[in-house]
Parts: C-alpha cells; sequence; structure tokens
C-alpha cells in the first residue's frame, strides 16, 4: 500500500492505492483504494494531548476493498500531514520506521529483473555516482525497494526520493539516468556534459524519451497512450528547463581524471582560480566574462575544452585548471 501524489489544475492531489500481481497479463498492476483529495490532513483526528488517530472511513474503505495492511503502514502514509509539533514528540515512541519487510525469497531473485532505467535512478538517488560502470555488479537485493511494485508505486517511490535532488542537478541526473554519455564515446569530454554539443545531446534525449515512452515491457500494467506518460514530463522539464551546474559531477570527473593519470602531478596547492588567470585561461577581459550569460560562457567553455583536453593532444594541468575556472566564474554568478 502507498501514497499516490497526482498535480491536477496545478494543485496536488492524493489518492491511497495498492500493487497487486495479475497472472493474467503476468504483471504488477495498481488500483485506487481511497482518494484523500487535496487534504489528507483532514481525514487526522486528535483527541487531545499528543494522541492522533485516521477516521474509521479510510479504515472501513480499505477493507471494503480487501486491501491487508499493517497498522503502522496507514500510519506511514499520513505521517507527514500530521501536525508538526505532535511529530517531534512522538518521533521516537510510535512504529514508523517498523514497518514489516517483506522477506525476498533467494530463489526467486534471479527470475525478478529491475529495469535498467529503475537501476540508473535509484543508484544516482542514493550515492549521487555520476560515472555508472559499475551499476552492474550490484546486488538485486541492492534494488529490493522496486521489487514486487506495480510501475505506478515504483515511479511514486523514485518521485519521493527525487524530491531531494538540488535544482542544480536536475539536468546533471537527467543526462546519467539515460545513460546519454554512451552515444559521445569518441568525444573528449563525454563525461562532461558541459563540453557537449548541446544541440546533438537535446537530440539523443528525444530520442530515448521516445524510446521509452514506447517500452510496452517498462509500462506493463499503463494505458497505451499517444501523449507523453506523466511521468516522464518531468524528465522533459528538468532537462530542458534546467541547466548543468559545476557542481559534484565536476568534482567526481576531475578527481577520476586526475586519478586515471599516472605521472599526473598537481599544478599548485591553491583551491581557486584568481581572475586574472581566469583572463588568460579564456582569452578574454574580465568585463566580458562578467558580461556573459551563462549560456555564453558554458559555449566558451566547451571550445576550449576541446581544445585542451589531453585526448585532443591538450596538457593535464591545463585542463583541470580550465575546469577550475569555469567553476569559479559559475560560483561567482551566484
Amino acid at each position: 500500500m502507498y501514497l499516490a501524489e497526482q498535480t491536477i489544475q496545478g494543485r496536488k492531489n492524493y489518492i491511497i492505492r495498492d500493487s497487486l500481481y495479475n497472472p493474467e497479463t503476468n504483471c504488477w498492476q495498481s488500483r485506487d483504494l481511497f482518494d484523500l483529495g487535496r487534504s489528507p490532513w483532514k481525514y487526522i483526528q486528535y483527541p487531545g494531548g499528543n494522541a492522533f488517530y485516521i477516521e474509521e472511513s479510510v479504515s472501513e474503505q480499505l477493507a471494503a476493498k480487501g486491501a491487508e495492511y499493517d497498522p503502522c503502514d496507514l500510519e506511514e502514509l499520513f505521517w507527514r500531514f500530521i501536525r508538526k509539533e505532535i511529530r517531534q514528540k512522538i518521533e521516537q515512541f510510535h512504529c514508523r520506521g517498523r514497518r514489516r519487510s517483506r522477506k525476498i525469497k533467494k530463489k526467486n531473485l534471479a527470475e525478478h529483473q529491475v529495469q535498467v532505467f529503475d537501476r540508473r535512478r535509484i543508484y544516482y538517488l542514493r550515492c549521487g555516482v555520476v560515472d555508472q560502470r559499475k551499476i552492474g555488479r550490484l546486488p538485486l537485493r541492492y534494488f529490493k525497494g522496486l521489487l514486487n511494485k506495480s510501475r505506478d508505486e515504483i515511479e511514486q517511490y523514485i518521485l519521493q526520493l527525487e524530491k531531494s535532488l538540488p535544482l542544480g542537478e536536475y539536468k546533471q541526473y537527467v543526462y546519467v539516468i539515460f545513460d546519454l554519455q554512451r552515444y559521445f564515446k569518441a568525444s573528449p569530454a563525454r563525461s562532461i556534459p558541459q563540453a557537449l554539443d548541446q544541440d546533438e545531446l537535446d537530440r539523443y534525449f528525444i530520442k530515448d524519451l521516445c524510446r521509452l515512452q514506447r517500452d510496452e515491457f517498462f509500462w506493463a500494467g499503463f494505458a497505451e497512450r499517444d501523449e507523453l506518460q506523466d511521468y516522464l514530463v518531468r524528465y522533459a522539464v528538468m532537462f530542458f528547463d534546467y541547466e548543468f551546474d559545476g557542481g559534484s559531477a565536476w568534482d567526481e570527473y576531475l578527481q577520476n581524471f586526475i586519478n586515471s593519470r599516472r605521472f599526473y602531478r598537481p599544478p599548485s596547492p591553491q583551491t581557486t582560480v584568481v581572475m586574472t588567470e581566469i583572463v588568460e585561461i579564456f582569452g578574454e577581459t574580465e568585463e566580458d566574462l562578467q558580461a556573459m550569460e551563462k549560456s555564453e560562457l558554458t559555449k566558451l567553455f566547451r571550445q576550449k575544452a576541446h581544445e585542451l583536453h589531453p585526448d585532443k593532444g591538450g596538457e593535464h594541468d591545463a585542463f583541470v585548471r580550465l575546469a577550475e575556472a569555469y567553476k569559479e566564474l559559475l560560483r561567482k554568478m551566484g
């Protein structure tokens, strides 16, 4: 049993659902159990003190639907809607976090396949890893939160995890989970999306987005539709409405780059790049750099990255300093 969020006319609507296995279609499907509307908190009653309970109408409706659940399951669904002061006082005493875990039978582990797109999302959301070449070696138990769930429940589960993503990581996240870097294996900057041809990157993203939209196995249990699935719309927004940021992806890439060079020596102990060096690196005046929009600066960086990358005959130290200079300019832009 889980709580699904839907945005209707710009406002959130909440529905209690569960996932059931359908032997006829050989897949897990979701069903609506109780529509809580826009105000789930109205079903919470406070008799006094720090006590609360969920209205019986909710339990009665769930029973009428034949839903099987533990009382802790229901409390968990409503937990975020309980008054904050009460949550703080009873956090350590109530049953939140003590839900009965579903045991996964060892013999069935190999039989259950988890979609690779789901694997990439979970791996990034848990670890923030851009380079996902190790994902194939992760045990299935790492993704047990995706087992025995309908596509709708999986999407709702991942949707909640994505709420912790900083805005500056939105485009990077989509770049990683759609594995767009695989199209740029010959590019010296395939691990630095800021340095790629953005028009070409856009085309590859649209291509993969449409491919996922048409994947019947992925959308098993969902009604076929011509327009983009609601759960994919958010990725189009993340990709086209946000820019790549010079955040953790940069740090990870630079460290991997440095570690991969056996004879690499750090150019200097300084941790930031001064403006005089930035001007020299980019070949632009300080005034011109400060007047640039972020998109213009990113375009300039891409040109320089192709020129200075070691795989194109550039110097290791110069390439690292270019990346640091770009990060410093982004930081100054706020």
